[in-house]
């Protein structure tokens, strides 16, 4: 198994000190190596000079037969050996080499069949030239390390602003339309943006075009479905008085079955407007779903997107029961269209379990779509391989009216079959 980078290591800050501590420390290795160079050749250059204008006056005297300047002599003691053998072939030359632990500057030249050299102490240009790495690698080091903390300091200013940015688009995310990065670069158009400042613009432009949107949408909603509950309303009244028979039974059906979407319609419009209250009080959750399946099961609370009424059986299991302080109409309204929902789009049997603070709801049939276990349901989408069948309001109106009593409602489906429905309710301790 491979070793697991380190997600910190993914950081734009991360990255970008590793780009400046390599750009530096490649731009410090090129120059110190053309100044170490440089100053290496001159300072050889003045000692190579200085042996050589030694060996002039050495050999002069050699051949003017006096005494040699000191430092000078024939085959003198030290002398490299392949320096040795470059004289006795007739040339000159100069070669820097250790002398009783002490960096010397050599020169030789031919005299007789011998050699002829001189010594001069280079200990001072080998100093010199060591002085210069030193100061060459503080330095860079120096440098390196100012350049890291003032790149730091920028990176982090960007950085900072671009996890502002991307909270909000987080929260945006997750339904809260009102939050705006507000970069004060954006409200003043004469400022000069740079990137990060267009993208937070960008964002918070999108905001509001889709808060815009999303509330025209909420009160077109809300605008329909009360005008359409007055004509449905007298529409159902009046097909009250119509002659008893099978055509009526229809009608009452769709007029019965026109009104419940309204009234979807309705709540959906004021779960998205979130002006919502909730009324809470102490309820006992193993008692509270076992009056929903009754209630279903004789058709007396209509779940949208059909009720699970005509007979329709649901067995209620209570392991542990519990007290939960919630709002028990909106309670009751979750598993009610969780019940209705498992009746109409799964097959028998239903079962409703009270685990504690969890409550589940399952069917035996095909399972949840993969669309709506990934990302929850949709309205009113359908599904060619269900016949055309969708999940209407009932799974959205649940999944709201959880929120709203601070609950979290999820969907799965079962390894041997069947759609789960998992609520899971706040449970303060004892």
């Amino acid at each position: 198994m491979s070793p697991r980078i380190p997600s910190w290591t993914a950081t734009l800050t991360w990255k970008a000190a590793c780009f400046i501590v390599v750009m530096c420390c490649s731009l410090t290795i090129v120059l110190g190596v053309l100044v170490h160079v440089e100053v290496t050749r001159q300072t050889v250059a003045t000692a190579r000079e200085k042996a050589l204008g030694k060996l002039a006056e050495a050999s002069a005297r050699y051949e003017a037969g006096e005494a040699m300047p000191p430092e000078s002599g024939i085959d003198p003691d030290g002398l490299p050996e392949s320096l040795r053998a470059l004289a006795l072939t007739g040339e000159r030359g100069t070669l820097v080499a250790d002398h009783n632990g002490r960096p010397t500057m050599w020169a030789a030249a031919p005299a007789d069949g011998r050699a002829l050299a001189t010594a001069i102490d280079y200990t001072q240009s080998a100093r010199t030239i060591s002085g210069l790495d030193k100061a060459i690698i503080g330095s860079s080091v120096l440098a390196i390390g100012g350049t890291l903390l003032v790149g730091a300091f920028a990176m982090t200013r960007v950085t900072r602003r671009l996890h502002q940015t991307a909270s909000v688009a987080r929260r945006i995310t997750q339904g809260d339309l009102d939050a705006r990065v507000g970069d004060p670069r954006t409200k003043d158009p004469a400022r000069p943006q740079d990137e990060v400042a267009t993208v937070a613009g960008a964002l918070d432009t999108m905001a509001a075009t889709l808060q815009a949107k999303l509330l025209s949408e909420q009160r077109f909603t809300a605008d329909v479905a009360h005008e359409l509950r007055t004509p449905l309303t007298g529409l159902q009244a009046a097909s009250e008085l119509l002659p008893a028979g099978r055509p009526t039974q229809l009608v009452q059906e769709r007029v019965r079955t026109m009104r419940q979407l309204t009234e979807d319609l309705l709540e959906i419009s004021r779960l998205d407007s979130g002006s919502e209250q909730v009324e809470s009080e102490l309820q006992e959750l193993g008692a509270l779903a076992e009056r929903v399946v009754r209630a279903h099961a004789s058709g007396g609370c209509g779940g949208s997107g059909g009720a699970g009424g005509g007979g329709a059986v649901t067995e209620v299991v209570v392991l542990r029961d519990v007290y939960v302080e919630t709002d028990r109409r909106r309670l009751e309204r979750v598993l009610g269209n969780l019940v209705a929902n498992a009746h109409k789009h799964g097959r028998g049997p239903v079962v409703l379990t009270v685990d504690g603070p969890v409550v589940t709801v399952r069917d035996h049939g095909d399972g949840y779509p993969d669309y709506l276990v990934a990302h929850g349901p949709q309205r009113f989408r359908t599904e060619p391989q269900a016949g055309g069948k969708g999940t209407g309001l009932g799974l959205t109106i649940a999944v709201g009216q959880a929120e709203v009593i601070g609950g979290r409602l999820r969907f799965r489906n079962a390894e041997e079959g069947g759609a789960v429905a998992v609520l899971t309710l706040p449970h303060p301790p004892p």
